[in-house]
């Protein structure tokens, strides 16, 4: 079976295990963590240990800047 996260398209998405850095991505953007965009439990993308009402870095390539960071809420 193909591992869908290891794909050279699939951009990393790293789970932020530290309150602290949570509430500091939180206050940065001035949002509450149900106002993130959300992504479900069930992406083939997300790290195994991901469970709903975790929050996602993901980093993209962008042509515009060297990458493009954007947060996610796990949902079931």
């Amino acid at each position: 079976m193909v591992n869908v996260s290891e794909h050279e398209l699939v951009p990393e998405h790293t789970l932020l295990d530290d309150d602290g850095e949570v509430e500091d991505v939180l206050d940065e953007y001035d949002v509450k963590r149900t106002d993130l965009p959300k992504i479900k439990r069930i992406d083939p993308a997300l790290p195994d240990d991901a469970e709903p009402g975790d929050v996602i870095r993901i980093e993209r390539d962008s042509r515009t800047t060297d990458t493009a960071v954007v947060y996610r809420l796990v949902v079931e």
